[in-house]
């Protein structure tokens, strides 16, 4: 039978990997098994120094803390809502899922000021 091609050459049975240098293999191996299994031996990043130009003084008490957060959530949520009515379609649908958000964290926030007995501040309107 003709065939259009000829056979492959026969080669011998060599790997592609033997001409390579195995030290750099070795070192590589070891760089990626330090990556994934001991990270600390690699540099760790520097820690991270916050900025001081806001700052909440550390000295007030977490319950004014909360009513602040409160009082600054429910300001937020009015906002959101009273922007949206300016909008249509899916600007307004968006404000309004922003709003929504707000309110949930509002309320999450109100919890707390019940649970550490925390008289909470009066709804804006």
């Amino acid at each position: 039978m003709f065939k259009a091609t000829p056979n492959p050459p026969e080669t011998e049975d060599v790997s592609p990997y033997e001409s390579l240098n195995s030290k750099k293999l070795h070192d590589a191996a070891n760089r990626a098994l330090d990556h994934y299994l001991n990270p600390s031996a690699l540099k760790s990043p520097a820690a991270r120094k916050p900025s001081t130009m806001y700052m909440v003084a550390p000295d007030i008490k977490d319950e004014d803390l909360l009513a602040h957060t409160c009082e600054s959530l429910a300001q937020a949520s009015v906002m959101a809502s009273d922007f949206a009515g300016y909008l249509e379609g899916p600007h307004r649908h968006t404000a309004m899922a922003i709003q929504q958000i707000v309110m949930l964290a509002e309320l999450a926030v109100n919890r707390m000021l019940d649970n550490v007995g925390v008289p909470k501040p009066a709804p804006h309107s």
